[in-house]
């Protein structure tokens, strides 16, 4: 049968709407840097997911690494193929933001905080210059762990305080075990690890209100001082060290002490995997100190588009996936790391009922706890400049370290040339 004008119409018709549907699907990239298989898989099967409830919105992922990404995503925002959400830590948000390639998210971020409730501690560096530049999505903070069994075998209590900790590190260090294992490293980890020291010596804040370095004081050459003596409890070759091998001495229990953000995976799969064995605790803190502290990574969720239907879509991504139904299963792609932002996400059944944290139930509820009052350098007077990018990317904080343990100076000396250092990074 010959079609009709008025069946070609119609046809012609269907084919402009479904068209005009397609159009309007909006195409989010999903940069991140969680590079490991299995957890790029929870996030694909999480996207899968969204993008079956929203036919709407479909948003793909491309992982990152670390390493490149500091590089990489200011060359694909000039080239203008870069994400349109792009996971941060507070310091990569100032190179972001340097190159006007992040968007304000206040309205979003006061939105989710009213249903769900964030943490300040995970906030807080996010919030500068008027404006919040980032969703919070989960934290990471430096604990103590140890065994209960040798601790008990040692006749030791939990330090509370730096004279406990010492006397805790001195008495462990027989029979071939080291009493702690920190890192010595011109690397990221021991800029945390030293930072955890400096927190709770009452030297939280590297900056004055004026943009001018305050790293050379009494407290954080108290911090130094501390540190390297517990460094000499330490196996010799904790000079190279990174977080791997800090866990592999923990896991072999030839370190009797070592501060991680988690060894919860290393110590199920590559030692004991005796919950009840496996213990964490807060960091000691200087007698001068009130209660303890520790470092705190809170990662989170930039919208880098300038589009505004990209940046509506990529809203209702993100608060999608805070919902605490979605949220335990985006934080359990790396079970008992990952710790929750949210005040009912920290209560949701996603993330309790994973097997990893079920087992690990009590470790995880301390790991919380002490995330709670979790500092990050360069992010604590509510002012944030520029040169904190640079001077976390030298690691002018480990450097020092390293001038106390390998140069031999003394803290009062390598403490003032850090300053210098940082100093000349901020002019």
């Amino acid at each position: 049968m010959k079609p009709t004008g008025l069946s070609l119409l119609a046809g012609f018709a269907a084919l402009l709407l479904a068209g005009t549907a397609q159009a309007e699907t909006v195409k989010l990239t999903l940069w991140h840097m969680e590079q490991p298989p299995h957890r790029v898989q929870r996030v694909q099967e999480l996207l899968d997911e969204f993008n079956k409830a929203h036919p709407d919105i479909q948003v793909s992922q491309e992982p990152q690494s670390w390493g490149e990404v500091y590089a990489k995503a200011p060359a694909a925002f000039a080239a203008g193929t870069g994400p349109d959400i792009l996971f941060t830590i507070p310091d990569f948000t100032t190179v972001i933001k340097g190159i006007d390639a992040v968007v304000p998210v206040d309205d979003l971020v006061k939105e989710l905080d009213g249903k769900h409730g964030f943490i300040e501690a995970a906030l807080k560096p996010y919030q500068y210059d008027d404006h919040v530049w980032a969703v919070p999505a989960y934290n990471m903070a430096l604990s103590l762990w140890y065994r209960n069994s040798v601790f008990k075998e040692a006749g030791i209590e939990v330090p509370k305080t730096w004279s406990e900790w010492q006397a805790a590190a001195e008495k462990l260090s027989v029979d071939g075990r080291y009493g702690i294992g920190l890192p010595a490293n011109k690397q990221l980890y021991t800029d945390q690890t030293v930072y955890t020291f400096m927190v709770n010596a009452g030297a939280a804040d590297i900056y004055k209100d004026d943009g001018s370095v305050d790293f050379d004081k009494p407290a954080t050459v108290e911090a130094y001082d501390f540190y390297s003596k517990l460094a000499k409890l330490s196996p010799a070759d904790n000079g190279s060290w990174t977080w791997g091998e800090a866990e592999a001495c923990f896991a072999s229990d030839t370190c009797g002490m070592i501060l991680q953000f988690s060894v919860i995976n290393t110590y199920d799969t590559q030692a004991e995997g005796d919950a009840a064995d496996l213990a964490v605790a807060a960091v000691p803190h200087a007698e001068s100190q009130g209660g303890p502290g520790t470092i705190s990574y809170p990662n989170a969720l930039m919208v880098t588009t300038k589009d505004e239907a990209r940046q509506k879509a990529a809203g209702t991504f993100i608060a999608w996936l805070l919902e605490p139904e979605n949220y335990g299963r985006f934080l359990n792609m790396e079970p008992g790391l990952f710790l929750p932002v949210t005040g009912d996400g920290a209560k949701a059944d996603s993330f309790w009922n994973d097997p990893v944290v079920t087992k690990y139930k009590a470790q995880v509820e301390t790991m919380i706890a002490n995330s709670h009052g979790g500092k990050l350098f360069g992010f604590t007077t509510g002012k944030v400049f520029p040169s904190i990018g640079a001077i976390s990317a030298q690691n002018v904080i480990a450097e020092t370290l390293q001038q106390i343990v390998v140069d031999g100076q003394s803290p009062a000396d390598a403490v003032k040339a850090g300053q210098a250092k940082m100093s000349d990074i901020a002019r």
